[in-house]
Order: C-alpha cells, then structure tokens, then sequence
C-alpha cells in the first residue's frame, strides 16, 4: 500500500464503521509507511491506536489487504498529535536489523498508576529493570487493559535508560511469527536467528498468539533457551497462565513457569479513581480551558467497571466534548456524552452477585459455592452460576474460574457447555435461569 492508496482505504473504512466512530477514531490515523508486508499507520495516542486496533483491526486489516493484497498485518504506533510524514517505519537501531516495536514515551513507571490489583506485577517489573535475575524471564498475565504492555513498556525505557546501547526487541506474537514465516519464505531463516538471539532483552507481548503454531513455537522455544543459557532478559505477557494457554507446548509451558510468573487482578474502585485522576491531570495540563465539575471522576469510577482503556476511553471522549463545545464535564453533561457505555454497564452484575443469588434459589451457602465439595446437589448450582457469570458477565473464563475457588478456566469451559445442553434437554434448568436471570436483571440480588 502507498500513500496515495491511504485516501480512499479510509473512505471504505468510514463506510464500513460509520461517521460517527469514523470521526472519533479513524480520521486522527496518518499512514506512516509499508515495508515488509507491515502497514505502520500513526495514531495520535497510544490509547487510540491501542482502541483502533482492538475495536475495528479486523476490519481494516481485510479492507487493507482488498486494496494491497501484500498487506499482512497492521501496526499503530503513537506519533503525538503532528501527522507523521510517510517514509521509512523507522530508523534501524545499532546492531543489526531493528525488529521491534517503538517503545510509548507515554508509558513509564512514572506514569503507571500503582493499587492493590497490581501492585505484585508493578514490583516484579521494577525488580526486572533493576536487573535482579531471579525475575527472569518475567511472565505478566491478565485481561485485557490491565496494564501488562504498560509495564512491558515502562522497563524496556528503565533498561535503556540504564544502558542506552542495550540491544532490546519488544513485538508482538503475532510479528514474531510473522518475521519467522517471512524469513522462511525469503530463505533467510539464519538471519532471523541471529537477530532474535543476539539481543539483550527480548520482550513479547500476547504470547498466547503463538498457541498451536508448530514451527513457531519451535522457533520460540529455542530462542528462549538461547537467551536464558546467556542470562538475557525475556519478558512476556499473555491473557492467562502460562499453563492455562490451550495448544502451547509443554516444555514452553514449564520454560515459562520456571521463572515469576504474575498476575494483574481487574481493577477496583480506588485504582479505577486513581487511573482517572491521574489522566485527567495530564489531559488538563494539554486543555487547560476544560473544567471538570466535582464528583464527575468519582461517578466514572463507580460506573465503568472494566479495564482501564475503557475508563480512559471514556474521559478522553468526554474531554474531546468539552473542548469542542465548551462545557464544563459535570455528571449531567458526562450521562449524555458516555450514554452508550453506561448503558452496558446498567445491565451488568457482578460474579459475588451472581453466586449469591444462586446460593439463595437453591438454598445451599455462598461457601460451599466457591468451595471443593463436588456433591451434585452443590455442582449443579455451581456450573449454573458459572454459566451466568458467562453470559452476564465480562470477565475472563480465567477470572471468573479464581472466583470459583480459584477452578481453571477448563471447568468453567465444561460448566458452560453443560448448562447449555441441559438447558435444551430439561425444563426445570430452563425455568430456574429464567427467573435468575430476571432476578438479577431487575437489581433484586
């Protein structure tokens, strides 16, 4: 894809998102460059290029190959506000071929917002960027805008602040395996080798993408061991546990959980205020003429109940509004702007809610819910509420498996599946989660 292709990707783009999320989301983008089948566009913020690529990346990915059939993959970075010339990706770094992603100047140490859901995995990756190697390699796991590339990105900037010639590689999985394909095809599998195994920190974020993927889980393997064998850094992050992730080899199982492995909990109420206060301190020194009304962070923090790009999502849109109108942000003005999104979160419950109306329907305790007894007369009751967490939920098989008595997300998995089938086959199952789900819709638990 060339600069002159950008245009009118974009107007297919608008078709296919709207004029709405078009203007919000996608008109910022710049197109940045195209090299090696990487289409590197720019985005504003590392929040919007981060949303852009969750959000709408399917699509633009397909549309992007519709129009340059050599396209294989997208790649946002944050270029601030300034529209990026297109050109090179970027610069080559000292000693050899660079194959990484650009760290975000915006996330550093100092700009990670430290609460109890975190706090193990923020002092691991300190513990990592001071160079302790008992930390090594270091495994972050967690739902999704929990903070892991944060981190990720907050060491690889104290590392190179440390050792400004440090070689460091920070990608995704899905580059690495792309690289390694591409490297095969060219015939240039030795090269590859020798970039990925001669740097000083290797970091890849999403690991659970390379699941199922042979010759690159091959590849990956002895890379890591390369690595380890000359006391390199590896970090890595992923959306479970090392040994949660379906369809990954089990020497790169035992590899991984042979280091600190750390988990980020979702969220609560007091990180969720301090992530907001903290972002909205930042966005007033860039908006000074924005005024934000008292209790407006607060009523953020005890209604968007998710991860941390939507609350940030939400207080970025919420100052885009008031810059372009001139309003202050009070808590009418912030009902009418985030709507949609507090909507969502009306019709949500949390997992405590769920199992304990539950409990209550079929008269057993909220202990032997979460607890070991595999009794069918607590079982049943227990893949049930499982179920619901599912449906009325969104949180993470993984996190609502730790709400069970910390279970594996396999038997989530099972509960789910089964409720389901009994939910065709008996009636009774089919009228109690009615009348659960009601009873939970309607505020009563």
């Amino acid at each position: 894809m060339t600069a002159d292709d950008w245009d009118g990707f974009l107007e297919v783009i608008r078709g296919v998102v709207g004029a709405s999320s078009f203007a919000s989301w996608i008109e910022p983008l710049r197109f940045l460059g195209f090299e090696d089948g990487i289409l590197a566009i720019g985005a504003p913020t590392s929040f919007i290029g981060n949303y852009v690529s969750k959000n709408f990346g399917k699509e633009m990915l397909h549309h992007a190959k519709a129009v340059s059939p050599s396209v294989a993959a997208l790649d946002f970075r944050a270029v601030g506000r300034a529209a990026a010339k297109p050109g090179r990706v970027r610069e080559p770094r000292k000693g050899g071929e660079d194959s990484s992603l650009e760290l975000d100047p915006e996330l550093t140490f100092d700009s990670f917002v430290v609460g109890k859901p975190n706090l193990a995995a923020h002092a691991a990756a300190v513990a990592v960027s001071n160079g302790k190697p008992a930390c090594n390699p270091l495994f972050l796991y967690g739902g999704v805008g929990l903070g892991k590339t944060h981190l990720m990105h907050a060491v690889g900037w104290e590392l190179r602040r440390r050792s400004p010639d440090l070689k460091l590689v920070f990608l995704s999985a899905e580059q690495f395996m792309y690289r390694f394909v591409q490297a095969l095809r060219g015939r240039k599998a030795m090269g590859f080798k020798e970039t990925f195994r001669s740097v000083d920190v290797l970091m890849v974020d999403d690991i659970q993408f390379i699941a199922g993927k042979d010759s690159t889980q091959e590849e990956f393997f002895h890379t890591f061991n390369a690595l380890a064998d000359r006391r390199k850094t590896i970090i890595l992050s992923a959306d479970r546990a090392p040994g949660e992730i379906e369809d990954l080899q089990d020497r790169i199982k035992s590899r991984l959980q042979g280091g600190l492995v750390v988990d980020l909990y979702p969220t609560d109420y007091e990180l969720r205020l301090g992530i907001l206060q903290s972002k909205a301190d930042a966005l007033l020194e860039k908006n000074p003429g924005v005024r934000v009304a008292d209790g407006v962070l607060e009523f953020l923090a005890q209604r968007i109940t998710d991860n941390v790009r939507v609350v940030e999502g939400a207080l970025n849109r919420l100052f885009a509004v008031a810059d372009l109108t001139g309003c202050e942000i009070n808590v009418d003005v912030t009902c009418d702007t985030l709507a949609d999104i507090l909507r969502i979160y009306d019709r949500r419950v949390s997992i405590d809610e769920i199992q304990r109306t539950v409990s209550r329907h079929y008269n057993i305790r909220l202990s032997d819910m979460i607890g070991p007894r595999r009794l069918r007369d607590l079982a049943r009751p227990r893949q049930i509420a499982m179920y619901l967490c599912k449906q009325m939920t969104s949180r993470s098989l993984p996190d609502i498996g730790r709400e069970f008595g910390g279970r594996d997300h396999t038997t989530v998995i099972h509960a789910v599946r089964r409720i389901e089938q009994l939910r065709r086959a008996d009636g009774q199952i089919d009228d109690d989660l009615k009348i659960l789900q009601r009873t939970l819709e309607n505020g009563a638990a």
